[in-house]
């Protein structure tokens, strides 16, 4: 092989890993969008495995009682934060999906006594 054959074959095989590397496909699939309400819900899982752990590490005599109580305490107040969010979010989603069907039957039942009026 000649010092140019071997080039050319050192340059195609860069450009197929640049390709291999580099190319997107026109359809990506990213998985599902998450929401603030998907993420807190994974957060308070996380916390409450997190609470789990800690009560098992205590029992087994891991932590002494002072660092437990602090961790536990810590670990509480972040779960009520997280479920006081969630709370609020599904209201406020409440509130969002009630909204459109309490118009929805007041501009019905304004079309109606116009209608009977005519």
């Amino acid at each position: 092989m000649t010092s140019s054959e071997v080039l050319f074959i050192c340059a195609l095989v860069t450009v197929g890993c640049l390709y291999y590397v580099f190319y997107l496909p026109g359809e990506m699939f990213l998985g599902p969008e998450k929401t603030r309400l998907g993420y807190l819900s994974e957060r308070k899982e996380a916390v409450y495995e997190n609470l789990r752990d800690l009560n098992f590490e205590y029992r087994a005599g891991k932590f002494p009682e002072s660092d437990y109580l602090a961790m536990k305490g810590s670990l509480e107040e972040e779960a009520a934060a997280i479920l006081a969010e969630i709370a609020r979010l599904e209201q406020e989603a409440g509130r969002v999906g009630a909204r459109p069907d309490s118009d929805a039957a007041s501009r019905v039942s304004t079309h109606d006594t116009k209608g009977a009026r005519a």
